[in-house]
C-alpha cells in the first residue's frame, strides 16, 4: 500500500470497527458540491425521460404512475455509458480509493456503479448479500454506498446486520414483494439483527460483500432517498460474474479477469425489460 495514494486516512478505531462489524460509515467523504453534481446529473437524466436500453428504462405509462420504481428505476452501470464521464469519475474517486485501499489492505478494482432514486412510496430491497451476485473469488466484494439525500428509517435508508461479514454467502429465500422490489431474502442469523445506518448527504457507508443488508420502503410522503452505489474487489481476486466485466483500476484502465455465467441477474423486477442484455431477473 503506497502512502502517497492515501488521501483520506482512517483511524485505528475505524479500522477496528470495520474488522469487527464488516461495515464502516465515513462521514462527509464527498463535499456538498460533489453531492450536488451527482444529484443534478441524474436528475437531468430522469427529467429527460430518455431511456438507456439495458441500463435505465423508465416506464412512462400509467403503470409507472402507480409504482414509483417503474417511473424511477435504479440506474445501472452509468460509468459505461454516461457521456460526460461524471459517473466514472465518482466510481474512481481518489478519496473512495484511499478508504478502499486501507480497508482491503490491497489495491482495489472497480466493478459496478448504480444510482437509486427511491421516491416517496417506493418499495425497499429485502435483506441480501452482494457477493451472491458478484461472485468474487477468492475474497469478496466491497460496496461504497454514498447518500445523496439524508437516509433514515422513515425514507427507506439502509440497514446492516453487524458481524455478518464472517458468515458464508447463503441461498436466499423468497422476499415479500409488497415490501421489496426484488425477490431474494437472506434473514439475519440467530442472535443478530439489522440496525439502521443513518446517513447525511456525502456520507459513505462501506460494507463487506457478505454483510446482510437491505432497506424498507420509503414511507415518507415528501423525502426522496437518492444514493450513488459502487462495488469493488481486491486486485488479488481471480473471478467475478460476467455481468460486472469490464473491471477498471483507479487509473481508468480496464483489467481482465476470469468470469462465469454465475451470479449477475437476480430477483425478477419488471418482466420483459432488458438489463445487462438479458430479459427478466437481474440485480
Amino acid at each position: 500500500m503506497s502512502t502517497t495514494s492515501i488521501r483520506y486516512r482512517l483511524t485505528k478505531c475505524q479500522i477496528q470497527f470495520w474488522n469487527t462489524n464488516g461495515y464502516l460509515i465515513v462521514r462527509k467523504l464527498l463535499t456538498p458540491d460533489e453531492v450536488a453534481e451527482i444529484r443534478d446529473n441524474f436528475t437531468a437524466l430522469a427529467t429527460s425521460s430518455q431511456g438507456v436500453p439495458g441500463y435505465w428504462v423508465p416506464d412512462l405509462t400509467p403503470a409507472g404512475a402507480v409504482d414509483p420504481l417503474r417511473r424511477y428505476p435504479r440506474v445501472m452501470q452509468p460509468h459505461r455509458w454516461e457521456t460526460s464521464g461524471m459517473a466514472k469519475r465518482y466510481l474512481l474517486h481518489p478519496r473512495v480509493q484511499a478508504v478502499l485501499t486501507q480497508l482491503l489492505g490491497a489495491e482495489p478494482l472497480a466493478a459496478q456503479s448504480m444510482y437509486y432514486f427511491k421516491p416517496p412510496g417506493a418499495r425497499g430491497q429485502a435483506l441480501h448479500q452482494d457477493n451472491f451476485y458478484l461472485q468474487v473469488r477468492p475474497h469478496t466484494c466491497l460496496a461504497a454506498w454514498t447518500a445523496i439525500d439524508p437516509a433514515t428509517p422513515e425514507n427507506g435508508g439502509l440497514y446492516v446486520v453487524p458481524g455478518t461479514h464472517t458468515m458464508p454467502v447463503v441461498c436466499p429465500e423468497v422476499a415479500n414483494q409488497d415490501e421489496s422490489f426484488t425477490t431474494h431474502l437472506v434473514k439475519a442469523p440467530a442472535g443478530k439483527k439489522a440496525i439502521p445506518a443513518e446517513l447525511q448527504p456525502g456520507d459513505t457507508l462501506f460494507f463487506n460483500g457478505n454483510v446482510v443488508h437491505g432497506s424498507p420502503p420509503n414511507r415518507s410522503k415528501t423525502q426522496w432517498r437518492r444514493s450513488f452505489i459502487c462495488h469493488y474487489l481486491p486486485r488479488s481476486a481471480e473471478h467475478i460474474s460476467k455481468y460486472y466485466a469490464p473491471l477498471f483500476d483507479f487509473t481508468g484502465a480496464p483489467v481482465p479477469m476470469d468470469t462465469s455465467e454465475d451470479g449477475g441477474p437476480c430477483g425478477p423486477e419488471f418482466a420483459g425489460v432488458e438489463y445487462y442484455g438479458t430479459n427478466g431477473p437481474w440485480h
